[in-house]
């Protein structure tokens, strides 16, 4: 059981540090080459930058829950 949450923390630390990376910053990243680049003309965020927020929100809540559970297990074993 630990060895399938610790492999499933790697998957979830490898997609998470993928997905931070492909957001934009102030000189734009590398969700440009996805079509992140193009503004909507009402303003605010593209439609595939907020998809890209969402995606990371839950990445990163599983692999917080990864976290805790293993230390839960790791504690009362």
């Amino acid at each position: 059981m630990v060895l399938g949450f610790s492999i499933a923390l790697i998957v979830f630390s490898l997609l998470l540090m993928l997905l931070v990376l492909m957001h934009k910053g102030k000189g734009g990243g590398l969700s440009d080459m996805f079509g992140g680049g193009m503004q909507s003309s009402v303003g605010g965020s593209s439609v595939a930058e907020r998809n890209l927020d969402r995606i990371t929100l839950v990445i990163g809540l599983l692999w917080f829950a990864c976290i805790v559970v293993l230390g839960l297990i790791m504690k009362t074993s």
